[in-house]
């Protein structure tokens, strides 16, 4: 017969590959925790697809951050204008009502060149870091869910005040009562 096609020979065994390394999981990344755990319902992030993941959790980091400076400030401005912004009303009427429509263009320019030329993702670290932004030294991966639960949530509030203020007229104190 054929020898090549007998494998059960001990003198075989060394001529085995060694078992690959299990294939990428993104239930197992940073952000799969209580209570939801690992959450794609939409199936975006397939087993073994790091490189997509990793673009999700880049998009994912930044959208977080956006919408937390974005629900900070739609409640600071009902306190708080610019000298020469007084007259802007406070609220998605800030967009189109001037000179709120010149600080907004400016904001939307300003935010371009960041994401071009600094907030870019570096290959050679972790999806999503960015560094720490005020120098805290706190990049661990307890600081990285607290950013990412957190980002989370500030998504749903920018849009749910967002939201509110076009259907009511009223700001995110206004809402209140």
């Amino acid at each position: 017969g054929d020898w090549s096609l007998y494998t059960a020979s001990p003198l075989r065994a060394d001529a085995e590959e060694p078992p690959k390394p299990p294939p990428f999981d993104p239930a197992k990344q940073v952000g799969a925790m209580e209570p939801l755990g690992y959450f794609d319902p939409a199936g975006f992030c397939k087993v073994g697809d790091k490189e997509g993941f990793q673009n999700l959790r880049a998009a994912e980091i930044k959208h977080g951050r956006v919408a937390m400076m974005a629900a900070l400030g739609a409640v600071a401005q009902h306190y708080i204008k610019f000298p020469g912004f007084e007259s802007v009303p406070a609220g998605v009427g800030a967009v189109t009502t001037a000179p709120g429509t010149y600080g907004f263009a400016a904001l939307f320019l300003l935010s371009g060149a960041m994401e071009l030329a600094v907030w870019t993702q570096d290959p050679n670290k972790e999806a999503g870091d960015f560094g720490d932004p005020l120098g805290l030294g706190q990049y661990n991966e307890e600081f990285r869910n607290k950013e990412l639960n957190n980002g989370r949530f500030a998504m749903f509030a920018a849009i749910g005040i967002i939201s509110a203020d076009l259907l009511t007229g009223k700001d995110a104190i206004q809402q209140f009562g």
